[in-house]
């Protein structure tokens, strides 16, 4: 097995998965207390009779969405949008919300001026 495929392997089984029929979404690092899975269990390692534990789907409905903080976003798209397109979720969440918060304030500072 070469080296590159040796790595995705390795990586898969720190991906989590999510529902796709209500957004629950599998972490590897914390398992499944529900129905007694412990923390470590890859997705790959769950019995095939695991339901979701929200909506008791099947474990087919699941979808592969990455690791927890990778960059979201398809990745021949990574280069475009000034850099934006490179940050993960939570870097995208403190940029929209900072943002707001000093519009806001900006907004509150026109009352001192009269």
């Amino acid at each position: 097995m070469s080296e590159q495929s040796e790595q995705t392997v390795e990586n898969q089984e720190l991906d989590r998965y999510e529902c796709r029929a209500c957004g629950y979404v599998y972490e590897p690092e914390k398992g499944d207390d529900k129905h007694d899975i412990p923390s470590g269990t890859s997705f790959a390692e769950l019995p095939f009779t695991w339901r979701c534990p929200v909506c008791s789907a099947k474990k087919q409905a699941f979808t592969n969405v990455g690791p927890a903080g990778q960059v979201s976003g398809f990745r021949e798209n990574l280069g475009y949008g000034l850099g934006v397109n490179t940050l993960t979720p939570t870097q995208k969440n403190i940029l929209i919300f900072g943002a707001l918060a000093l519009g806001f304030l900006f907004f509150l500072s026109l009352y001192g001026l009269q």
